[in-house]
């Protein structure tokens, strides 16, 4: 399947409607997020701890077969003017590595998701505990949300 930064090619390449999942790739865990079948709003799932590729990979196929996902939104850090970090590198990989799950995979820039979601979970006073246990699925869902918004805003051919 298809690994793009492209939301139109995306959205070709997506079979059908139904459940896209967003990814916040970090180096100890992978936050994870669901959007309904009509593309409209992503919210927080879960968070898995890193541990080996296999494991991780394993974890992300069963969430996958359980939630029917049809497509994956993977954060992508890139710098702050736009340019790749080794960082950048290891999440483009992590991504290729996905490919053998025959999904489509959207690679979607991430710059400011972890920063907004601290920004409102401070502002909406709640502690620096749960901020941490909470914070890398709620930027997946950032994460998701704004890639289907722009997904949303795609020209149609109808």
């Amino acid at each position: 399947m298809a690994l793009t930064l492209a939301p139109a090619e995306f959205a070709d390449a997506v079979a059908s409607a139904g459940k896209l999942a967003g990814l916040d790739v970090g180096t100890k865990t992978i936050g994870l997020a669901l959007c309904d079948a009509m593309w409209s709003f992503a919210g927080p799932s879960e968070t898995i701890q890193r541990t080996k590729f296999g494991v991780d990979f394993a974890l992300l196929r069963a969430f996958i077969a359980r939630h029917g996902v049809v497509g994956l939104v993977v954060g992508l850090p890139l710098n702050l003017d736009g340019s790749d970090s080794p960082r950048t590198q290891s999440v483009r990989a992590f991504a290729r590595n996905l490919l053998p799950l025959d999904l489509p995979i959207l690679l979607w820039d991430e710059r400011w998701s972890t920063q907004a979601v601290e920004r409102a979970m401070i502002a909406a006073d709640v502690s620096r505990a749960k901020r941490a246990a909470a914070v890398d699925k709620l930027a997946a869902a950032h994460i998701l949300q704004g890639a289907i918004d722009a997904l949303a805003n795609l020209p149609r051919d109808d």
